[in-house]
């Protein structure tokens, strides 16, 4: 078995090998377009992974809200909906069947409907695990809150959020890394990220292994540098004597 890395400086088009491996003048080498489908695979998974944990975090909060049952069963529905249905199969129904239902949602790229579909998708999972942090907390410190005065915001607000962020801050770096991983089905609908370029890269070369090779790293340096960062923001927002539950987490 020989290998042949040079696969990369080749022209996409002649299949000539570019002296420095970047294209001139418009000309796109196999890693100019690896490059640039890393940045697609990026670019989806950071803007779903702000859109899950915006939204997980409101749906997370809104199942713990005490005396408001129809608030908690709409946000259990929105749960069950989400994580029960296969992500590939999420990303078709927003590409293909939503936009017959909405006509607005015609003219949205398939970009922005694959940001959607990861981020609802991953919003559900989010959402269990802040439920699960914020029930793993004592009682006593949602009545504390609102002994002191403050009124069920302010106690989500300055007490029982902060604490349930640092509880789940490692199932947390799970979902981030795996938001990385999942964003890899946006090759269904033509999204020119990592693994499409890989499946069209290897038909066209014939060089599979050096590019799955090259793609697999791309995939492990991103989503090594998600946990580092998430060690990062775990470390400094650790509190001295403060024990993690062991409830936290869940996300299945």
């Amino acid at each position: 078995m020989s290998w042949d890395w040079q696969v990369f400086c080749q022209d996409t088009m002649d299949r000539e090998v570019v002296q420095g491996c970047f294209g001139k003048g418009g000309d796109i080498t196999y890693l100019d377009w690896i490059l640039s489908a890393w940045g697609w695979t990026v670019s989806v998974s950071l803007l779903a992974l702000v859109l899950a944990l915006v939204l997980g975090s409101f749906i997370g909060t809104l199942r713990t809200l005490q005396d408001r049952p129809m608030i908690v069963r709409l946000g259990n529905a929105w749960v069950e909906l989400f994580r029960n249905i296969p992500l590939l199969v999420q990303i078709f129904l927003w590409y293909h069947v939503l936009p017959s239902l909405f006509p607005v949602l015609r003219g949205v790229p398939g970009f922005a409907l694959v940001v959607l579909a990861l981020g609802f998708f991953t919003s559900a999972r989010i959402a269990e695990q802040v439920r699960s942090g914020i029930q793993a907390l004592p009682r006593g410190q949602r009545y504390a809150g609102l002994a002191v005065g403050f009124t069920t915001f302010q106690t989500y607000r300055y007490v029982l959020l902060p604490m349930a962020f640092r509880i789940i801050i490692p199932p947390l770096t799970s979902e981030t890394m795996n938001i990385f991983k999942n964003s890899s089905v946006a090759f269904a609908v033509s999204v020119a990220e990592l693994t499409m370029f890989a499946m069209q890269a290897q038909e066209e070369t014939s060089r599979g292994i050096e590019v799955y090779l090259a793609v697999t790293g791309l995939y492990v340096v991103s989503a090594f540098a998600i946990n580092r960062i998430m060690a990062f923001i775990e470390k400094r927002a650790r509190i001295p004597g403060m024990v993690v539950a062991s409830g936290a987490g869940g996300g299945h």
